[in-house]
């Protein structure tokens, strides 16, 4: 072993960076090969090496007079952009336009405003009867008419639903619950006062108490959906002096004295000789069947229904297209199908003609 000799890079024989390359002309002989030379001028100068299996040093350079190897025809189609896009981004390249007319979809629908519901045609829902200012009479206003035999004497859509306990009976009278608030909406034709107000005897507590009672009556009446979205009507609560009206919530016997009982249903009502609004304690606890809301919605149409004939919407509604929402003056506590509810009346403003409503407890579900 030649301790002296030129050190090799990895052993392959190349000169490592202390040694250069060889050059043409040089005269250079691997110590390992020492009987052969291999580099040889050739033609034009160039230095090319006679051992065909051995790599040349410039391996960019070609020897002259040697046949470039053609390249292979391709098989493949060169890739398109739109190839390309799809190799890179995989499934993202399906996903993404999707989720773009997605969106402009959505933008469109939001822009003209919902869908195609006869309430979104008309931009504020299903419309209000004519409102009428006698409201100073005595008859009771909301109830249906009496069973003289005429008519059904109660409908199985309009049976108190199984429920949590009520008060059958309460003492006759009411206690005002204190409270007061804001006035809630314009009011350019009148400001409606009223008072919340709980029957004797009747036990509030099952639903959150009085004050509970209080706070949905006042939610209920100032909320932009109910009767102040109209600019004619604003509301105030009190709880002293005389009110415009008392929302009362009153127990199952008193409210038939109240409105009566001819229909065997379980009903509310306005009645102006005592100035209540009579709200009906086992609905308020039970709701309805025909109602398919939750409690909480059945109870803001209990008191947007009633307070609406104490403001002078007296007539009922019939369901107006077959799907929409119903408007809150219908009887939803009977139904929401016209055909339950002209079964109590086959004369009356309620036609017998198979539309269906969905339930609404508000006068502008738009709000």
């Amino acid at each position: 072993m030649r301790g002296d000799a030129p050190r090799r890079s990895g052993g392959s024989g190349y000169p490592d960076d202390r040694y250069p390359a060889p050059q043409p002309g040089d005269d250079y002989q691997d110590d390992r090969y020492p009987d052969d030379e291999r580099y040889e001028r050739r033609e034009g100068g160039a230095v090319g090496s006679h051992q065909p299996l051995r790599a040349q040093w410039d391996p960019t350079s070609r020897e002259p007079g040697r046949p470039r190897t053609p390249r292979p025809e391709r098989q493949a189609r060169k890739q398109s952009k739109l190839g390309k896009f799809v190799s890179v981004y995989g499934w993202r390249a399906y996903a993404i336009p999707i989720l773009l007319v997605v969106t402009v979809l959505v933008a469109v629908d939001a822009i003209r405003g919902g869908g195609s519901s006869p309430e979104s045609e008309t931009g504020d829902g299903p419309g209000l009867g004519a409102l009428s200012t006698a409201t100073d009479g005595t008859d009771v206003i909301g109830v249906p008419p009496q069973a003289d035999g005429n008519f059904a004497g109660t409908i199985p859509s309009g049976a108190l639903p199984d429920g949590g306990p009520f008060t059958a009976q309460g003492a006759g009278a009411w206690h005002v619950i204190p409270g007061t608030t804001a006035q809630a909406g314009q009011g350019t034709d009148q400001v409606f006062t009223y008072t919340v107000e709980v029957e004797d005897g009747v036990d509030t507590s099952g639903f959150g108490g009085d004050e509970a009672f209080g706070r949905m009556v006042d939610q209920t009446l100032a909320n932009p959906k109910s009767w102040t979205k109209d600019p004619r009507f604003a509301v105030r609560r009190i709880d002293n002096g005389e009110p415009t009206f008392r929302v009362s919530l009153t127990s199952q016997m008193t409210v038939r004295q109240a409105c009566g009982y001819d229909i065997e249903l379980e009903v509310s009502c306005f009645n102006p000789s005592i100035n209540r609004v009579v709200l009906n304690e086992p609905r308020w606890v039970r709701g309805a069947i025909a109602f398919q809301g939750d409690i909480g919605s059945y109870r803001q149409y209990q008191i947007n229904h009633e307070v609406g004939h104490a403001i002078g919407y007296q007539d009922h509604q019939p369901c107006e297209s077959d799907g929409g929402l119903a408007p809150v003056m219908m009887q939803q506590t009977f139904g929401t199908s016209n055909n339950d509810i002209a079964k109590l009346d086959p004369e009356g403003v309620v036609p017998m003609d198979g539309k269906t409503c969905r339930f609404n407890p508000w006068p502008h579900p738009r709000g």
